[in-house]
């Protein structure tokens, strides 16, 4: 089942210090994080950023390839994680008939916010990653549980000592 998902943000990872494309499910509360390459960051920023460049970046030059071959982008849909990888195909409608292309997930998604096409992520993959990285929590989870491990006194923590 395809899920679609919107662009929560993008950061760089503090530990790693790479960066890390999120995505937000559009009709609900799952996150993915998907580790991106630098010049990939690069290309997604500056399009998240509306920034004009004098010639065509490389994912602006795919989308005025497509498109001065009558086709358009559909979709892009993150399809498999295998081995911490993830895996995307661009799907493509050109004079008519359909064409879906292999893709790294960066591309893919820096292709979609040039020509605004949605986001797909598998179901399997969302679930497949959450051994990667658990559940997001909120802020107000972060500080209803340190107001809660502040409350508690020494006898209520037992014999056990952080």
């Amino acid at each position: 089942m395809l899920i679609e998902m919107t662009i929560e943000g993008l950061r760089i990872e503090t530990v790693t210090n790479q960066p890390v494309i999120t995505l937000l499910e559009k009709a609900g509360r799952r996150q993915l994080p998907i580790y991106v390459g630098m010049a990939e960051a690069n290309a997604i920023a500056m399009q998240m950023e509306n920034v004009d460049t004098p010639r065509p970046m490389t994912h602006d030059l795919l989308r005025n390839v497509i498109e001065d071959l009558e086709g358009r982008v559909e979709r892009i849909v993150v399809t498999e994680l295998k081995d911490n990888t993830f895996f995307a195909l661009i799907h493509l409608l050109v004079r008519g008939e359909t064409v879906t292309i292999d893709s790294r997930p960066s591309d893919a998604i820096a292709l979609a916010l040039r020509t605004r096409a949605p986001i797909f992520v598998e179901e399997s993959v969302i679930e497949g990653a959450r051994s990667i990285e658990g559940p997001a929590t909120s802020r107000q989870d972060d500080e209803r549980l340190h107001q809660w491990l502040e409350s508690l006194d020494s006898d209520e923590l037992g014999k056990y000592k952080m």
